[in-house]
């Protein structure tokens, strides 16, 4: 089925209500011109993807659409206003069948991220070629077809939520409104709403994968969808989990559970740069795990009356664990926060780690800084995903702007979080309810044991706390790779989870027989 479908545009230079020919008056020069009302603006191309012995024939479309809503004042109709301009790319199988043919909806996180990382890293028909930690390729970099791209099973929409990639309030608009939790789960669930009506997939099996702050997003969109226009979907993806923020808090005041949560990846990191001698990964992290289940906590909550030789044990474990020096942990009062880490682990060579994946480093800025000044992962990342985007789209998507396309914005900040005002953000009581309503719901979390911003361990207290019977629990499937925050930068990473994530959406989307 092809998507050509999606935003059907006005007649250009129509305004909006306006008469139009002979005989309409001509507005006099006192009276403002009306603004035109925003049309879709969307680019249709067919392409042919070669995976294994398949040849997939698929039908892109990439572009803006016109995201619309009802206004109602004092009892009154207002109409259906356009609101802002999302930036999306679609990918469907020619002549697929709608009714079994799932359909994969995936964006970033951030708050601020556009979807390029998931587009070109992990899930789309092409894909980034820029080497791994230690073997970086220069500029200008390339793309390569992705035989291991989940079209292979799905169809696939990459949407930018507002102010990110192309997408933008409509001009005159409010873009502010967009930039919190709750309306940008509210455009975000429109504009899956919008594809799958005009693309007529309800009968599809559905699915929704987010990265990062996109679990956030990703676990209460669920709900959304469900609550709000009773869409239910088949699976829910979620790659570098975090649905619980106060989970991964350093900044509240005496907030000791991240500081535990983050241990067993703080030990991982250290094993990677030869901190643990010839054990193996797995030894050290469960070491690490049973550490941070039971007694760290348990430490941290006794505070001054430690004795003295329990304090000199937790700050020997500790030390040992991470990697640092008994005095700077014994200086950091048994409390090692993550910014801090990743400049510490590795200052005498004066070498700064990742934080959005700990196997890359780079010079540190100042060898006598309290926090690295930039994170060398992200530095690594960054360039090669910019330079192929806005090639790709351009000369094989054919589709251009010259609106800056806001790979990660800073213009979404501050982020709104009124929803929680009081209490932590935590949508796992969100998940709760999507799986509770929907039994059939099935949960893929992925996790990188070098990914520093959003840690395996902190994401599995959240799932191990939640409020579910045991046969929704084991609709919970969990997987892991040896690599950072994007795994699939890490090429063995890439290709196992690409296998895990197809073997995923269709079984969950295996009709019964």
């Amino acid at each position: 089925m092809s998507d050509e479908t999606v935003g059907t545009p006005a007649a250009p230079g129509t305004p909006a209500g306006g008469a139009t020919g002979p005989g309409a008056e001509e507005p006099s020069a006192a009276e403002p011109t009306a603004r035109p009302e925003p049309v879709d603006d969307l680019v249709t191309t067919q392409h042919t993807l070669k995976a294994g012995r398949r040849r997939l024939r698929y039908t892109a479309t990439t572009g803006r659409v016109v995201l619309r809503e009802e206004e109602h004042q004092d009892g009154t109709f207002g109409g259906h206003k356009p609101k802002a301009e999302i930036s999306m790319t679609s990918y469907v199988l020619d002549g697929g069948d709608v009714r079994t043919r799932p359909v994969t909806f995936a964006f970033n996180g951030g708050p601020g991220s556009s979807s390029v990382w998931l587009h070109l890293g992990l899930l789309g028909p092409r894909r980034v070629v820029m080497g791994d930690a230690g073997q970086l390729v220069p500029p200008p970099y390339d793309i390569v077809d992705n035989a291991e791209s989940l079209l292979t099973v799905s169809d696939l929409v990459f949407i930018d939520p507002v102010s990110t990639g192309w997408s933008r309030a409509v001009e005159g608009g409010k873009p502010g409104e967009y930039h919190g939790f709750q309306r940008d789960i509210e455009s975000v669930g429109e504009l899956i709403r919008l594809w799958t009506s005009r693309n007529r997939r309800w009968m599809s099996p559905k699915f929704v994968a987010g990265e990062s702050y996109g679990t956030l997003r990703g676990a209460a969109l669920a709900a959304h969808l469900q609550d709000r226009y009773g869409m239910y979907l088949n699976g829910l993806i979620l790659i570098s989990s975090v649905l619980d923020l106060s989970s991964v808090d350093f900044d509240k005041q005496r907030n000791d559970r991240a500081h535990a949560l983050y241990l067993p990846t703080y030990a991982a990191v250290a094993h990677y740069h030869g901190k643990h001698g010839r054990r193996s990964l797995r030894s050290v992290i469960d070491e690490a795990e049973a550490y941070a289940a039971r007694d760290h906590p348990w430490v941290l909550s006794r505070g001054a009356r430690l004795t003295r030789s329990e304090r000199a044990e937790a700050v020997s474990t500790l030390a040992r664990l991470s990697g640092l020096s008994e005095d700077y942990v014994d200086r950091a009062d048994l409390r090692i926060e993550h910014w801090r880490y990743f400049t510490e682990l590795l200052r005498d060579q004066r070498l700064s780690v990742g934080r959005l994946d700990a196997r890359f480093t780079g010079p540190a800025g100042s060898a006598i800084a309290e926090g690295m000044d930039a994170d060398p992962s992200h530095d690594a990342i960054a360039g090669p995903y910019a330079a192929v985007w806005n090639h790709y789209v351009r000369d094989e998507l054919g589709y251009d702007s010259d609106l800056h396309y806001e790979q990660i914005s800073r213009l979404v900040h501050p982020w709104s979080y009124k929803d929680f005002e009081g209490r932590p953000v935590d949508v796992s009581p969100q998940l709760e309810r999507a799986m509770r309503q929907n039994p059939h719901l099935k949960v893929h979390v992925a996790y990188g044991y070098y990914d520093g911003a959003t840690p395996h361990f902190a994401a599995e207290d959240v799932f191990a706390h939640l409020q579910l019977p045991p046969d929704r629990v084991a609709d919970i499937e969990h997987a892991y790779y040896e690599a950072g925050h994007m795994m699939y930068v890490h090429e063995p990473s890439r290709l196992k989870q690409s296998r895990d994530l197809a073997e995923f959406v269709a079984r969950s989307s295996a009709r019964p027989t």
